[in-house]
């Protein structure tokens, strides 16, 4: 009959595992293309940006408005995987963020976007600058292939394929670029050339569904402002507005485009190629309850990174009436546009050519060259936590030293050194054998613990600061505590005349409860700490939770296996006097019990 298996877990094969998994993180680390952590704010220096409230007439801004500012901007700040930010309230109408590390530009153009988002219909579109070239011979025209011709025949001869895909069209526009249908409608595929007019038919289209060309105005001729229709405009102010309005490549804002309360609105479009008169607010930004960049996906047309976001319930249904009312409006007229506007500029202005949109969600797209996939990112992070409800100003950018925090790391490394070296001291004199046992497991907690950092920094951009040091040195004695629990439990068991095998697993079913209750009580109070504390505490809480963890994985994956291990060698099986486990030694400790003949000789 064959022996029971012992249920005791192989110590070797516990520690290859250990390995394994240790050689794992170093090499995720080093795929990351970084081996050393980054540093924060107070070691790494940074930019510090000081934004300052506008309001009307000088007065502050009401403190509720401040605090859902600061609270805003600190979630914009996390979304792009910024960590140890500062967002702070100075004064009564002024923010100060600070930002770790250099090439942080992103991230200073972000925070301060008041993100205003709303959707208008278009009522007239014109170019944006005056074009002083004489219109080529003949009625200009755009083509499906984005090039301007010189068809003399006004009639368009669009047919349709209809698509579930979204399709950009790239008919060229008064702004310079190519329009899609951005607002996940389905999109024909034009075929033919000419200028769209109102009296476009549907000629070729079995389906008897109008189509038309689905971008906007075709480029228009020198004299383009005795083209445009104002009828219906009831506003002379916005008319003239517009008809002086000239828009600029590095972005133009018209005065009074950004306030959702005004029915009409001249606006230019963020490249300055094309100025609008918009309508009334249709949807604003507080209707979007998601967003998310979304990359180019050639085979459905998309050849730049787009934005989609989702509505909320009522916003889905505003959607779907304005789009509507789009759709109804005479083919080829710029009444058929649905512009979304961020911040007073048209981001873009798709053309609503299949029906209303009612599926709740819509897509902001731009030209590959200025659409980046850095933009979208931006862009979807301003909007899925909203727009700030006051606009701000940089009045200051400064960069920040980090001389101040090297000189603390030097002190605090120093303090650190010492401390440990006490500790391995005391292990060393105290423990003798068993001592080199717990330096190994330090460092192994060590390395796990550097390794850990910078998966973290490139991962979740987590960063170094004096706090999370801080966290990591007073971890040492957490680390050595959970050492000496069972450390003292196994001589004790060795004092009450058991042998040293056996004592090593029973002490080890003692010792571990208590560690795992110590160390949970430990990480208990760092969640508690991280959640309610600010700023720097939470540093030192997220290391101190940290380092928990991984003593938690050194004492049952190393320093068990390690005992067990050792204790198979003639030096501390036979209880050397240097070991640790010397007879001599558990005796002055206090023993009455006879020891074991195993440990006699």
């Amino acid at each position: 009959m064959a022996p029971p298996r012992s249920s005791t877990p192989n110590p070797a094969r516990t520690l290859l595992g250990l390995l394994a998994v240790m050689v794992a993180l170093t090499g995720v680390m080093f795929l990351q293309g970084r081996s050393t952590p980054k540093l924060g704010l107070d070691l790494a220096g940074g930019t510090t940006v000081t934004l300052t409230a506008k309001t009307e007439a000088g007065k502050n801004p009401p403190a509720s408005q401040m605090d859902q500012a600061v609270k805003i901007i600190t979630q914009r700040v996390n979304g792009l995987g910024v960590s140890d930010a500062e967002v702070n309230k100075q004064g009564s109408n002024n923010i100060v963020v600070s930002v770790p590390g250099e090439g942080q530009q992103q991230v200073v153009d972000t925070i301060g976007k008041t993100a205003k988002l709303q959707f208008r219909q278009v009522y007239v579109v014109g170019a944006g600058t005056p074009t002083t070239q004489p219109p080529p011979s003949g009625s200009p025209s755009a083509s499906p292939t984005g090039k301007a011709t010189g068809s003399p025949s006004p009639k368009a001869t669009p047919s349709t394929s209809p698509s579930s895909s979204i399709k950009p069209s790239s008919t060229a526009t008064p702004r310079g670029r190519a329009l899609s249908e951005a607002l996940a409608a389905p999109t024909p595929t034009p075929s033919g050339t000419g200028k769209p007019s109102q009296s476009a038919s549907p000629s070729g289209n079995p389906s008897g569904v109008p189509s038309v060309n689905p971008s906007a105005l075709p480029t228009l001729p020198p004299d383009a402002g005795a083209q445009e229709d104002f009828s219906g405009i009831d506003d002379k102010a916005v008319i003239d507005q517009y008809k002086k309005l000239t828009c600029s490549p590095d972005g133009t804002t018209a005065p009074g485009s950004n306030d959702p309360n005004k029915k009409w609105v001249a606006a230019c479009d963020q490249d300055g190629k094309g100025k609008y008169i918009l309508g009334p607010v249709r949807v604003q930004g507080t209707q979007v309850s998601d967003a998310n960049a979304m990359p180019p996906n050639p085979q459905e047309g998309q050849s730049s990174w787009t934005v989609a976001i989702k509505f909320k319930s009522q916003g889905s249904r505003e959607f779907a009436a304005v789009t509507s009312d789009a759709y109804k409006a005479p083919q080829g007229t710029p009444q058929r546009q649905v512009a979304i506007v961020l911040d007073g500029q048209v981001v873009s202005a798709p053309s609503i050519d299949n029906g209303a949109i009612t599926g709740g969600t819509a897509s902001i797209f731009g030209p590959p060259d200025s659409f980046t996939q850095s933009y979208a990112d931006d862009l979807a992070n301003v909007l899925k936590y909203g727009a700030l409800p006051l606009e701000f100003t940089q009045s200051s950018i400064d960069e920040v030293s980090s001389t101040l925090g090297s000189d603390q790391l030097r002190g605090g490394l120093i303090a650190g050194a010492i401390g440990l070296g006490l500790v391995v001291l005391y292990c060393m004199v105290y423990y003798q054998g068993l001592g080199l046992v717990a330096v190994s497991s330090l460092v192994v907690a060590a390395a796990i613990t550097y390794v850990s950092v910078v998966i973290l920094g490139e991962g979740m951009g987590f960063r170094l600061s004096l706090p999370h040091i801080i966290g990591l040195i007073v971890s040492i004695g957490i680390t050595a505590d959970s050492f000496i629990v069972y450390f003292e439990r196994l001589r004790d068991e060795l004092r009450a005349g058991r042998t040293l095998r056996p004592s090593i697993e029973s002490a080890w079913k003692r010792a571990r409860r208590t560690i795992l209750v110590a160390d949970a009580v430990t990480f208990l109070a760092a969640v508690v700490l991280y959640f309610l504390a600010v700023g720097g505490v939470r540093g030192f809480a997220f290391a101190m939770g940290l380092t928990t963890l991984i003593d938690v994985v050194v004492v049952f994956f190393f320093t068990k296996p390690l005992v067990a291990m050792l204790s198979r060698t003639r030096f501390f099986g036979k209880g050397h006097r240097l070991s640790g486990l010397s007879p001599s030694r558990l005796r002055r400790g206090g023993t009455t019990a006879p020891l074991p003949k195993s440990q006699e000789a």
